[in-house]
C-alpha cells in the first residue's frame, strides 16, 4: 500500500488512488488538477470528485465517471453540469435521490424525475412541485413505498387510486393522505378490507 502527501510523486500518487480513489485529498493540488489521476481516482471511489480541482469538477468526462460509479458525487460537480442532462440521467440512474442535487431545470424534467424515481421512490421527495402533482410519476414511487406518499402534491394525497395503491404497499402510508380521505370511513374499510384479504391470501 502506497502512502502519499504533499511531496509524493505522481507516480505515488496514481498508484494510492488506483487502491482507494479517497486518497485524493492527500495529493498535491497539482495533482488534484491532473486529469488522468483523478479519473482514476473517481473511477475507484466517485466521492473523491470533491477534492478534484474547480476545473475538473466542470470537466464532463471525469464528471460522468464520477456519477456512474456513486450518484450522488453529483453534489460535487460544477452548476453547470448538475445541469447537464446527460450526466444527471447517469448520476440519478445509478442513486435515484442524487436527484436532489440536480439543477432546478432538470428537477423538473419529466423524463429525468421519472428515471430517479424508478432507481429509488425517495427521489421523489426532490422533484419540482409540478412533478410531485403528476400522477404517473407519483404511481411509481408509492408502488415501492407507500410512504413516498408524504412528497405528493396536496391534490394527489386526496386521490383515492394513489392513496389506495400506498396503503396496498403499506398501511401505515394512511397517515399521508388528505384530511378528507383519512376521515371517509366507507373508504378507510374498505382499504382495510382489502388489506385483510391480501394479506390471509398471501
Amino acid at each position: 500500500m502506497t502512502i502519499i502527501n504533499k511531496k509524493s510523486s505522481r507516480e505515488d500518487v496514481i498508484a494510492a488512488v488506483s487502491v482507494d480513489g479517497l486518497d485524493l485529498r492527500l495529493a498535491n493540488k497539482e495533482y488534484q488538477d491532473d486529469k488522468e489521476v483523478v479519473k482514476i481516482a473517481v473511477g475507484q471511489k466517485g466521492y473523491a470528485l470533491q477534492w478534484a480541482s474547480d476545473r475538473l469538477k466542470n470537466d464532463k468526462e471525469v464528471v460522468e465517471i464520477a456519477v456512474g460509479q456513486w450518484g450522488w458525487s453529483l453534489q460535487y460537480a460544477s452548476e453547470r453540469l448538475k445541469d447537464d442532462k446527460e450526466i444527471v440521467k447517469i448520476a440519478v440512474g445509478e442513486c435515484g435521490y442524487a436527484l436532489e442535487y440536480a439543477s432546478e431545470r432538470l428537477r423538473n424534467n419529466k423524463e429525468v424525475v421519472k428515471m430517479a424515481v424508478r432507481q429509488h421512490f425517495w427521489a421523489l421527495e426532490y422533484a419540482s412541485e409540478r412533478l410531485k402533482d403528476n400522477e404517473g410519476i407519483v404511481k411509481i414511487a408509492v408502488r415501492q413505498n407507500g410512504g413516498a406518499l408524504q412528497f405528493a402534491s396536496d391534490r394527489l394525497k386526496d386521490n383515492k387510486e394513489i392513496v389506495k395503491i400506498a396503503i396496498g404497499q403499506d398501511k401505515d402510508a394512511i397517515r399521508w393522505a388528505s384530511e378528507k380521505l383519512q376521515n371517509d370511513q366507507k373508504f378507510i374499510t374498505l382499504i382495510t378490507q382489502k388489506t385483510k384479504n391480501y394479506e390471509k391470501n398471501k
